[in-house]
């Protein structure tokens, strides 16, 4: 697949979606393989297509290398500063602002991907009160017997007063770059594929003082999902709808120049915040203080401010998403993908509501009266007949926020890698990328889901 060039697109053209209306250690992270359907295009795509590996207990924080770090005990376990390993400068690209940090630094084990991947896409779940911040970096093993460097896959706080949050352009070893919060090898075709990874965490803090990151949640999804036009129908499996508060991006056409204009360029963190209410979590009035008088959803506004992406100019950065929803409080958040519908299914099933990215001609979704190059939007369900119901913010209103839209065509829409533009190019589709966001106290059936997944 030509996925570095083909991504970078994609994930731009998100911003700007048209609406008109090892083996792991013993201690090592969950992990599963998520079976991938043949493509009906395709010689052969035998053999799982997803891994996702994390972080995120006790014992998990401990089988890794620590540098200055403590590991926290505790119903959600964690990993802080226990004392500084030493000092950095920091000038921020942003600002021209240069200052000090004191830094502690935590390795993970080698993660052994079930799936020699193609692209890597890393997630995190942290606090990061004001004055403090963190990095996260991934280095892999290719196929070849070689390895990468230190790839920076964020630099990342909470907030906007200390650094501006940023994922970092320009980094290649020639067999493979990261385009804005994706890992990818640069030439699928070679045969060439990443076996093994580690993540590192260096956590940031205001020197002299007690401040300290938490970072709750680490982890990444590799895959090697193969290239295909088209996707096998499946088969309805459940008939449920969930109850998702409905937001509307155009309605914020034009506002916050700073964060990308609002209205079609806020399709990401206008789905997050849908989900976010949905798990009956929303910004304080006090934390909406900041939004100018009398806009509609002001939470939207916010949503979009804290997952801008200062280097991407714009608020379509996956694990940047995934990272805000995850600052509400007992949230968890991953980016992955999925193989199926029926996955899909399976998720609304257990009462988890999914944010997908898609791209198609207007002629290829009926009833959506756009076309896109990149989208977000929100599955909350299916119809008895297996249509998909989605709440897709590129509606001219939260009222038109739900949409019934035919399962074979959002199903090929969705899953497909490869697609032609209106000009008969081939273009990329993203392959079956969502965002989920749960609580970090799910119900039982809940927990049994997402563990198949190798989210817990």
């Amino acid at each position: 697949m030509n996925r570095p060039t083909s991504r970078r697109t994609v994930l731009t053209a998100a911003l700007a979606a048209a609406a008109t209306a090892g083996a792991v250690s013993p201690a090592g992270p969950a992990t599963a393989a998520v079976p991938s359907a043949v493509p009906s295009d395709a010689s052969s795509a035998a053999g799982p297509a997803v891994d996702n590996g994390f972080w995120h207990t006790y014992t998990d924080w401990r089988a890794g290398s620590g540098a200055g770090t403590r590991v926290v005990a505790g119903r959600r376990p964690g990993l802080v500063i226990g004392h500084a390993e030493g000092r950095t400068d920091y000038t921020d690209p942003h600002t021209g602002t240069t200052a000090t940090w004191e830094y502690a630094s935590w390795t993970s084990p080698v993660h052994r991907s079930t799936v020699p991947a193609t692209e890597v896409i890393a997630s995190w779940n942290a606090e990061t009160p004001a004055g403090t911040w963190i990095q996260i970096e991934l280095q892999g093993r290719y196929s070849d017997s070689t390895s990468t460097p230190w790839y920076v896959m964020g630099r990342w706080a909470a907030g906007d007063g200390d650094i501006r949050r940023t994922s970092v352009d320009d980094q290649t070893d020639g067999k493979s770059s990261v385009w804005t919060d994706t890992f990818s090898v640069d030439d699928p075709a070679s045969g060439l594929r990443l076996v093994s990874y580690r993540l590192r965490l260096t956590l940031h803090r205001t020197p002299g003082s007690r401040l300290t990151p938490t970072v709750r949640r680490l982890g990444a999804m590799a895959s090697d999902i193969p290239d295909r036009f088209t996707v096998p129908a499946s088969n309805p499996g459940l008939a449920r709808e969930l109850r998702v508060p409905r937001y509307s991006q155009n309605v914020h056409a034009g506002q916050y120049p700073e964060y990308d204009n609002g209205g079609e360029a806020w399709c990401s963190p206008t789905s997050s915040q849908m989900i976010i209410e949905y798990w009956g979590r929303r910004p304080t009035a006090e934390e909406l203080a900041w939004v100018k008088p009398g806009l509609a959803d002001p939470q939207v506004c916010h949503a979009a401010r804290f997952t801008y992406d200062y280097q991407y100019e714009g608020c379509g950065n996956w694990p940047f998403n995934a990272a805000y929803a995850a600052t509400y409080d007992e949230m968890s958040a991953a980016v992955t993908r999925l193989d199926s519908l029926a996955d899909l299914e399976t998720l609304i099933r257990a009462g988890i509501p999914a944010i997908t990215s898609q791209s198609f001609l207007k002629e290829e979704l009926t009833g959506a009266g756009y076309g896109t190059s990149g989208h977000l939007m929100t599955v909350i369900g299916f119809t008895a007949d297996g249509d998909v119901i989605a709440n897709d913010p590129a509606s001219p209103s939260n009222e038109a926020v739900r949409r019934v839209y035919k399962r074979r065509e959002w199903e090929n829409i969705w899953l497909r890698t490869k697609r032609y533009d209106a000009n008969g190019k081939v273009r990329s589709g993203t392959g079956g990328v969502c965002y989920l966001y749960w609580p970090a106290r799910p119900t039982p059936a809940q927990r049994r889901v997402l563990k198949s997944f190798g989210l817990l």
